[in-house]
């Protein structure tokens, strides 16, 4: 008997519906599962064997073949156990009521003991579900709250095959879970466990990330060891506006499909920081593998990637970034298939200023060779350095403020004020497509939205020249000062803007470090 049941697989951050077709008959006494299935897949027959067995079910003693529709596609994980084992048990007339089984897209891995294990992309497949007009989606418990998100689409959420034998046989009653996704949304959205006011001193620095936040641009943070600067990167995605629920959705599907997301929860309500070591490799952060998965720069997409020490990255690591920065997005090609990863982050890196890291500080000297301060600054590249947009000169903060009572400005002031500047760039850029902030602007639109005076170019040129400032860096001041003429709520971009946005100029220094 030939019956059908229906999966999802998932490709980059969408998925495509597998119908899983299972056909016993008596030509033979062995088990085949077809269209290109990995070894993962291969293997299920295995546990559904065991699965079917331990639920006092039997296995046919005849030929069973599994085949995964469209056959073309290579298809891969454990989460075909479920719609196989449900097929395997229509086909040898073993459950009650076999046509109501194509009403359902079923997904979810077996144990040996019939017990439903969670699985990864349960909302890609809930999206895609509803877009084929399925009637349910049956996906293990732990993944329930998190398909549920999908209006219009009943997610039954199972712990073991027994559960799912007996809804189709009508002899229990399995409710569908429920999710008020926008309450549950705006609840989890502004409640952080870090603040901005927990940070003592440091006010130019926190008004550099603020700047940053406004207007969406890069960062590197330049100082001593204990100066405080991963302390206020981590505390960065708590000054940047909320996530809308459409970033939301796009954030957790990324997460969903790299199997980073908490069992039962549902959607990512804050900003993601992700924080990878200096040893990854260039796959793990851009992502790829035989079965391509997102890298951290994907993981981070509508977040913060912070990259501390930045120097002791590989060169190619930080190289393969330059790419996805200016495009917002990762291809991973391969023979037969090619995939975009979404990959819209800020960066913000934090690096000391020299090998033993107390270069330019007021108290400690530094112990560095002469030219071993320029040889460690090259580590990062011209055209990497070109992408970053402030450069932070972070110092210590000194004993009378790390023990003052002095209260500090809260995140929530800061954000305010960030929000209130986001919005007058999305206004300034709503003709245009994919520009949302001034960081994003490119060099044609410089010249219509960042008009600045005589008075303003009297005062960049000098800057130009006395500070030796590299040509790369014209732009990126023009940038940063419309971003701080937003935040003053200025139509107009004014001398003391400008001024402000060419101290963010270290590197570009020549000469800078000696």
């Amino acid at each position: 008997m030939l019956v059908k049941t229906f999966g999802s697989a998932v490709y980059g951050v969408e998925a495509i519906t597998i119908s899983v077709e299972v056909d016993v008959n008596n030509q033979g006494k062995h088990y085949f599962i077809v269209g290109l299935p990995d070894n993962a897949i291969k293997e299920s027959l295995q546990r559904v064997e065991s699965a079917i067995k331990s639920n006092k079910y039997h296995m046919p003693r005849t030929k069973l073949v599994v085949n995964l529709a469209p056959a073309d596609i290579k298809k891969t994980g454990t989460a075909f156990d479920l719609p196989i084992a449900i097929g395997t048990l229509a086909a040898t007339n073993q459950l009650a009521f076999p046509e109501k089984i194509i009403n359902y897209l079923i997904m979810g891995e077996l144990s040996l003991d019939g017990t439903i294990k969670p699985i990864k992309g349960a909302l890609p497949i809930a999206i895609q579900a509803k877009k084929e007009g399925f009637e349910g989606l049956i996906v293990p418990a732990e993944n329930a709250r998190e398909a549920a998100m999908v209006n219009d689409l009943k997610v039954y959420g199972v712990s073991h095959i027994k559960e799912v034998i007996d809804f189709f046989e009508e002899t229990i009653t399995i409710e569908p879970t429920i999710i008020n996704t926008k309450e549950e949304f705006l609840q989890a959205q502004s409640s952080y466990d870090i603040d901005f006011s927990e940070v003592k001193g440091q006010l130019n620095i926190k008004r550099a990330l603020e700047i940053a936040a406004a207007g969406g641009h890069n960062a590197i943070l330049i100082g001593p060891p204990g100066a405080g600067k991963t302390m206020l990167a981590k505390r960065l995605p708590t000054i940047l506006p909320p996530l809308t629920l459409q970033e939301a959705l796009e954030t957790t599907k990324i997460h969903s499909v790299a199997g980073k997301l908490p069992e039962h929860s549902t959607l990512v309500s804050k900003r993601p920081f992700r924080s990878p070591h200096h040893t990854i490799s260039d796959v793990a952060l851009v992502g790829g593998g035989g079965n391509p998965q997102p890298g951290e720069i994907s993981l981070a997409h509508n977040g913060v990637l912070f990259l501390d020490e930045l120097p002791e990255f590989k060169r190619t690591v930080l190289e393969v970034m330059r790419q996805p920065m200016e495009e917002r997005k990762v291809t991973i090609s391969r023979a037969k298939i090619a995939l975009d990863f979404p990959a819209s982050f800020m960066l913000i890196a934090s690096m000391n200023p020299c090998p033993c890291g107390y270069f330019n500080h007021p108290e400690k000297e530094c112990s560095c060779p002469p030219g071993t301060v320029q040889k460690y600054l090259n580590k990062v590249s011209g055209p990497l350095l070109d992408r970053i947009d402030l450069h932070v000169e972070v110092t210590p903060v000194i004993f009378d403020e790390l023990s003052s009572e002095k209260h500090y400005e809260k995140s929530e002031s800061i954000r305010e004020r960030v929000i209130q500047a986001r919005a007058i760039q999305e206004i300034r850029y709503k003709e245009y497509e994919l520009v949302y902030c001034n960081a994003q602007m490119s060099s044609k639109m410089l010249k219509k939205v960042c008009v600045i005076d005589s008075a303003g170019q009297k005062l960049l040129k000098v800057a130009m020249e006395k500070l030796n400032l590299s040509a790369r860096a014209y732009d990126r001041i023009l940038k940063v000062s419309r971003t701080i003429a937003d935040l003053s709520l200025s139509e107009n971009i004014q001398t003391e803007h400008l001024a402000e946005a060419i101290q963010y100029r270290s590197l570009d220094r020549e000469g800078w470090g000696g």
